[in-house]
């Protein structure tokens, strides 16, 4: 049975720690999802994310896996974690952010969003029931509710038209969600909206919080706003959602961003950032970034950094992950993939030790202190 379970909360700022208890196992918190948005984490094994970096959960995208290779496929095969060989937890957007992203291709209405596959050009329409249907054929452990996710920046109007819908399509899903669909062994996530207006994102939230849903998310975070803004939104938002469910950040975010998210109170967070970077030859690290293909790495023989114990660290120097990356040979984006993920997982991992032992806002501090020297470097 899904279930969410409190294990101690920081009373100088409110950070959380916790457990997700999913059908495909549990899952600690605060937790980061690495992205697998069509069924794969790039350029890294299910068994590697199982055997190296010991992730628990993972995100895949209902849109893409909509289109292709198709819901019902993957049905057939036994759901997503039969499919693509990966026995834990699995969490689905309900691919809103992807369909409001298209622009053209799509057009908004009451009852749902109607657009262009990207692919073939083919018309689609995506409701607050068929987005749940296509999760359940996934055999998602959490589903994300269809929401609309406005770009900015958004008129206040616009705003206001925008989280209207988006609680109305909420109520209509969870509906569905309890008639149809809600056998315990799965979560369902409705999804605050409201640009960066503090009070569209609380009226949201209460309207929300009415469902008694599994957990929330607070969506609309990663669409070019300022960091800041996207920090004021969730200290705005995340108190008003109820304490003993899950907070879902989604998108976010850099390495020294995410203790800001968790110091206030969230639970759960994703992004593209750390197999991205990697692929690109950007190396998170507790001493900074370090950028692969710069002359200074020619000749280093010491590992991207000294204490991970990731495979690659273990095993190759920056020099010959700098070759590999000027070579322009896969194995690089394997090894630098496995390294960034290892530095989001472990960070996630201390911080939780810090919740549980009390000493969460020293090690806060000490993280601000870490990000300001980098950041002047």
């Amino acid at each position: 049975m899904f279930r969410f379970e409190l294990k101690a909360v920081c009373s100088e700022t409110g950070a959380r720690a916790g457990m997700l208890h999913t059908a495909h196992g549990d899952v600690e918190t605060p937790v980061f999802m690495p992205v697998g948005t069509q069924a794969a984490i790039k350029g890294v094994l299910a068994r590697d994310l199982i055997q190296d970096l010991d992730a628990k959960i993972i995100l895949s995208n209902t849109y893409h896996l909509f289109l292709r290779p198709g819901h019902e496929g993957i049905r057939k095969l036994g759901g997503l974690q039969k499919f693509m060989a990966w026995p834990r937890a699995i969490l689905t957007d309900s691919g809103g952010f992807q369909v409001f992203s298209l622009d053209s291709l799509r057009k908004v209405t009451d009852h749902g969003v109607l657009f262009r596959s990207h692919l073939n050009g083919d018309s689609h329409m995506f409701t607050p029931e068929s987005t749940l249907d296509v999760q359940m054929a996934l055999g998602s452990d959490i589903m994300m509710v269809l929401d609309e996710c406005l770009a900015y920046p958004a008129s206040h109007e616009a705003a206001r038209v925008s989280t209207e819908r988006t609680v109305r399509w909420a109520r209509e899903a969870y509906q569905y969600y309890r008639e149809r669909h809600s056998d315990g062994l799965r979560a369902c996530f409705p999804i605050v909206q409201g640009s960066m207006f503090a009070s569209l994102r609380r009226h949201c939230a209460e309207e929300l919080v009415s469902l008694d849903a599994d957990g929330y998310a607070i969506g609309g975070l990663s669409v070019g706003e300022p960091r800041a803004l996207s920090l004021e939104m969730t200290e705005a938002t995340a108190p008003l959602l109820p304490p003993d469910r899950p907070r879902y950040v989604m998108g976010v975010g850099m390495p020294d961003e995410i203790p800001e998210y968790v110091a206030r109170g969230i639970d759960m967070m994703d992004c593209v950032l750390p197999s991205r970077n990697a692929r690109n030859g950007y190396f998170f690290t507790s001493a900074g970034r370090v950028i692969i293909k710069q002359t200074q790495f020619k000749d280093d023989p010491r590992p991207v950094e000294e204490k991970c114990e990731c495979y690659c660290c273990r095993n190759f120097s920056r020099a010959y992950l700098r070759h590999l990356f000027l070579a322009g040979e896969m194995t690089f984006s394997t090894l630098a993939t496995l390294h960034n993920l290892k530095h989001y997982l472990d960070l996630m991992r201390r911080m939780r030790e810090a919740i549980l032992e009390g000493r969460f806002p020293e090690y806060l501090r000490a993280r601000r202190a870490s990000a300001a020297d980098d950041h002047s470097a």
